[in-house]
């Protein structure tokens, strides 16, 4: 269906036979918020071949001020932000092969997601994330491209196994504490995931036909200010994922918890749980008093004034709190470790 693609085809850097490298370009999207609905929706627009999109979040109304895939009836539906992204893609795009996840992106399962695939995009709100993503794409030796957005600002840049410099490089390490803004902390208006979402789909469609004219630097943008920056990074000698150790990747836990950023909510994973078999725990739960909705996609749940969301994979989201010792404590009680 080259007509379809006629437009791009006829741009001097894609051409048809750049067309023809989209078309068996495999892409892994990590996270699927404003950033990752606007890569997603670019690439599976461009024509590449498989998208595989993951996210651990479900639907709210105030996703959707910048995150463009969904619309009330997703929320209506109780649909996980990767289900919803799936649906809607497939009706944009129906050539393209593409897999919607919902699943936690974590250090037991990030190798198997990335598996034989060409290119993995970030689309995330965590850093921690990030340091995994950065460890099992150096390891397999995959690119990927980085990308974040808070506030006004964004920043994004390609980051590429055997030509340093790595995300670890030149990012703050989250081992050693720190604040960091969060949606919480500085909100975010839709124009700079909107622009950073665009500039790390240009960066994925020149990798993936080839094109020499990929950004090695740190791009820097500030819509409010009016600002673009692109800074030369240096590698660090002593960068231990440069040098073949994934601390981030080797790491192991139990219980783990994360705050969402703008949600007022707490994940909590249990990688021991395993999965959950959510009609059973439902069955459990409405016997001690709970009232609960669900489908087999998540499980939500009212108990004792706190209301949590649980999904197969043994995640729960304890909404209205950032106490994360109140939401182990919770997931701990009422779910199990």
């Amino acid at each position: 269906m080259i007509e379809r693609y006629f437009p791009q085809t006829l741009f001097p850097g894609i051409r048809e036979e750049g067309q023809a490298k989209l078309a068996k370009g495999r892409v892994v999207i990590v996270g699927c918020g404003a950033l990752g609905t606007i890569i997603a929706t670019i690439l599976v627009r461009a024509g590449v071949g498989k998208v595989r999109i993951i996210d651990r979040d479900f639907i709210e109304y105030h996703n959707l001020q910048r995150q463009v895939l969904f619309d009330e009836d997703d929320i209506r539906d109780g649909l996980p932000k990767a289900i919803a992204a799936e649906r809607h893609l497939k009706r944009v795009n129906p050539t393209v092969e593409i897999e919607g996840i919902a699943a936690d992106v974590n250090y037991a399962n990030i190798e198997k997601f990335i598996d034989d695939t060409d290119l993995v995009l970030d689309g995330l709100d965590n850093f921690e994330t990030r340091f995994l993503i950065n460890d099992a794409c150096l390891k397999h030796r995959i690119p990927w491209i980085y990308g974040g957005a808070i506030s006004s600002s964004g920043m994004t840049m390609n980051i590429v196994p055997g030509h340093p410099p790595c995300f670890r490089c030149f990012a703050a390490d989250p081992s050693r504490g720190g604040i960091l803004l969060t949606c919480d902390t500085a909100g975010v208006i839709s124009p700079a995931p909107f622009v950073v979402g665009s500039l790390q789909s240009a960066e994925a469609l020149k990798l993936l036909v080839g094109s020499e004219k990929s950004n090695r630097g740190l791009i820097l943008i500030d819509v409010w200010q009016n600002s673009f920056q692109q800074l030369k990074i240096k590698a660090r000698s002593d960068c231990p994922a440069c040098s073949g150790k994934y601390e981030f990747l080797e790491s192991k836990f139990g219980l783990r918890t994360t705050a969402l950023c703008g949600q007022n909510a707490v994940q909590v994973l249990s990688t021991k749980l395993g999965g959950i078999p959510l009609k059973d725990l439902a069955e459990r739960l409405e016997s001690i008093g709970a009232k609960v909705i669900g489908n087999e996609f998540m499980l939500d749940f009212v108990l004792s004034d706190h209301e949590m969301v649980v999904f197969p994979d043994g995640r729960a989201i304890v909404k209205n709190t950032t106490d994360e010792s109140l939401a182990r404590g919770l997931y701990s009680k009422y779910i199990g470790t």
